[in-house]
């Protein structure tokens, strides 16, 4: 394991213990909103008038900052990983189709998937969260539609390659089943660069959903995302910055880490070459 992706592996590690963690045993509920008076807005490393330390501070309801941080992390972490990993395992089973079997199925996915990377996602983003009632399950369906089709062109031309190599030919003349070779030998080489390709999508994934939660197209309150809780807080940059700068260092962490570890992955695969068994052959 390289440095880098122990630096990486740590960060999120320590993100994602504290997403689940720190709500757990949080005093409060961060959900609730009481005595305002006596708590809003107190700064980092500071205690309210209740006597109660707050590590981040307090917004302008008085909820603390960093627990709400952290269960903002939890929903964010968890819709762009499930989001990554829907659009993952669907780019790979339309890009192992269709450079298999090819035909039709392979020129209408292709022609389907070009025309969506033609237009920016987060247009595409834009567009289905303004015609579906924003949420959850809203975010993670959208980011997996419009997620899929780089990984599948990825796999489709990993699958072309491997159909027209010479193991492949004698795996089909001694009777070898199609759907078995594919699965067996040719799926995990090109299953390696797309692992790293929807590790790098989850940093993308958690940024895009913030931006539709800070445009108000996202998580809707009073659950927090880190999207959300930056929107909340821009009108108190200059006399509260704490109430912003907190989920917004949060989420550069965590897209950096993800950002690191995937390629970190890519230069550890380029580096090992073929790992099927036919090629070791």
């Amino acid at each position: 394991m390289t440095r880098t992706e122990r630096w990486a592996g740590g960060l999120l590690a320590v993100l994602v213990l504290g997403t689940i963690l720190v709500p757990l045993v949080a005093r409060k509920d961060p959900l609730a909103i009481d005595d305002v008076l006596r708590s809003r807005l107190v700064g980092p490393f500071s205690t309210d008038e209740a006597g109660q330390f707050h590590l981040l501070g307090t917004d302008r309801f008085g909820r603390d900052l960093f627990v709400r941080m952290m269960l903002a992390g939890r929903l964010s972490l968890a819709i762009g990983l499930v989001g990554s990993a829907v659009a993952g395992v669907l780019g790979v089973a339309v890009g192992a189709i269709a450079g298999w079997w090819r035909g039709a199925f392979d020129r209408v996915a292709m022609a389907v998937s070009d025309a969506m990377l033609a237009i920016p996602r987060l247009i595409l983003l834009l567009l289905c969260a303004a015609l579906w009632r924003p949420g959850t399950v809203t975010v993670m369906v959208v980011l997996a539609a419009t997620g899929w089709m780089g990984v599948a062109r990825l796999v489709r031309a990993e699958v072309l390659g491997a159909r027209e190599r010479p193991w492949a030919d004698a795996a089909r003349a001694v009777g070898t089943p199609p759907l078995r070779l594919l699965v067996r030998h040719v799926l995990p080489n090109a299953v390696g660069p797309a692992l790293v390709a929807t590790t790098l999508g989850v940093g993308n994934a958690i940024l895009l959903e913030s931006g539709l939660a800070f445009l108000g197209l996202g998580v809707q309150p009073p659950h927090p995302s880190w999207g959300n809780m930056i929107a909340g807080g821009r009108d108190l940059i200059v006399t509260a910055p704490w109430v912003a700068i907190a989920p917004g260092l949060a989420l550069v962490l965590t897209v950096l880490g993800c950002t690191l570890l995937g390629d970190a992955w890519r230069d550890r695969l380029a580096g090992e070459g073929p790992t099927t068994l036919a090629d070791r052959a």
